[in-house]
């Protein structure tokens, strides 16, 4: 947490409040949120720049600047970022960084457990490279199909639940929308990537993307430190399929859910619903 659907609600609701407006000042209040970049490096990049575009890369929250400036944020586990009118108090508990814009407005980046991050990128080459090595495809875009999960899942004999974690594979997906869209498609989270059937490909592509949207839609999913831009709490976690519901009834078939360790996270599934592989069935019996 926060997974795609989350960054890209803030993102969408900070577009309209902070785009075309300049960058009065900047404040780093914990060095560790930008390191290795300095907090003076970071705020004198920051100010008297204006906002050209609100951006979302996978997790990554970016604001891009005039002249090519880029600040890229991540949230990691508990980070939130929030838009503040300019009548309203910023006293915020564990609050790290501070953008106070022309009009008074203020962006806040609260996180209480310091994992979240941002930086200054100089160029749209740079900030590129930065992303692509660490981001695969977007899901949520037209070149994310069937045959293209193929490709990147050909051989790879890592539980789908990991390959849909690992970032590099697709971007902005956690555990909690893995194991919606696992659940979706009726796909193990157990299984080999590599051992995928086309139309199990097909599947999950489109659980992917329905989840994501659904996740969109209720603007994201609080369970725990989440809110979004408003301060306001998601609504998803109201709709999960399988996600947290442990000993409830599945909505398609009726079994319990069960939950169990997959790439090293808690999982839920419906083991009706999802078959387990082989090699998992053996280890249960």
């Amino acid at each position: 947490m926060p997974e795609l659907p989350e960054v890209e609600t803030i993102r969408r609701q900070l577009e309209p409040r902070v785009v075309g407006r300049t960058i009065a000042d900047a404040l780093v209040l914990d060095p560790l949120w930008c390191a290795p970049q300095s907090p003076a490096e970071v705020e004198e990049a920051l100010r008297g720049r204006r906002v050209e575009a609100v951006s979302r890369r996978g997790k990554y929250l970016v604001f891009e600047l005039a002249s090519e400036g880029f600040l890229v944020m991540h949230l990691r586990m508990t980070g939130n970022v929030l838009w503040i009118g300019s009548d309203e108090s910023d006293d915020r508990p564990y609050l790290r960084f501070r953008i106070v814009l022309a009009d008074g407005a203020r962006v806040l980046f609260t996180d209480v457990r310091r994992f979240g991050t941002g930086i200054v990128i100089e160029g749209r080459s740079a900030l590129d490279d930065y992303l692509d090595a660490r981001h695969g495809p977007e899901p949520l875009e037209p070149a994310f199909t069937a045959e293209a999960l193929g490709k990147a899942t050909r051989g790879r004999r890592a539980p789908i639940k990991a390959f849909l974690l690992d970032q590099r594979h697709v971007a902005g997906i956690g555990n909690i929308y893995a194991d919606e869209a696992l659940f979706r498609a009726k796909i193990h989270p157990l299984k080999p990537a590599g051992r995928l059937r086309r139309d199990e490909l097909g599947r999950l592509r489109d659980g992917i993307v329905a989840t994501l949207e659904e996740g969109i839609r209720s603007f994201g999913a609080s369970i725990d430190d989440y809110r979004d831009a408003n301060g306001d709490s998601g609504q998803m976690q109201e709709r999960f399929l399988v996600h947290l519901r442990e000993g409830e009834p599945c909505p398609r078939c009726g079994s319990a859910v069960r939950k169990l360790r997959a790439a090293g996270r808690g999982t839920y599934i419906c083991p009706k619903c999802q078959r387990a592989p082989r090699a998992a069935r053996a280890k249960v019996a």
